[in-house]
């Protein structure tokens, strides 16, 4: 009698295997979705805060819900600065908020 130290393998499912879809946490709620659901923020090389729409930036990243609430949230208990790693300028925070103050609430993209 022969036995196998190796388990039996079924049969491989045929067909194409369904994509990964990379996922993001917002630092300021802490949700977790789909990586194109959020706003990246990128701490480039210089320590500079910027936008990053194309999420290819170099430097350290960090993400935020693409609603006002989360901006508002992330600049105010300093998340943003927290997960960057960097204390973030007065001229820069301004511009932060104002991109934040741009998007739609929260009501507004749930109903969609």
């Amino acid at each position: 009698m022969v036995i196998s130290a190796a388990p039996s393998k079924g049969k491989k499912p045929k067909g194409p295997r369904p994509k990964h879809v990379p996922q993001r946490t917002c630092i300021a709620c802490r949700s977790t979705d789909a990586k194109r659901g959020f706003t990246r923020l990128v701490r480039t090389p210089e320590g500079k805060v910027e936008i990053d729409p194309t999420g290819k930036k170099a430097g350290r990243g960090a993400y935020l819900c693409s609603v006002s609430e989360c901006w508002k949230k992330g600049l105010e208990k300093k998340a943003v600065e927290n997960a960057l790693k960097v204390t973030i300028d007065l001229e820069t925070r301004q511009h932060l908020g104002e991109f934040g103050e741009a998007l739609p609430e929260r009501s507004a993209v749930e109903v969609e």
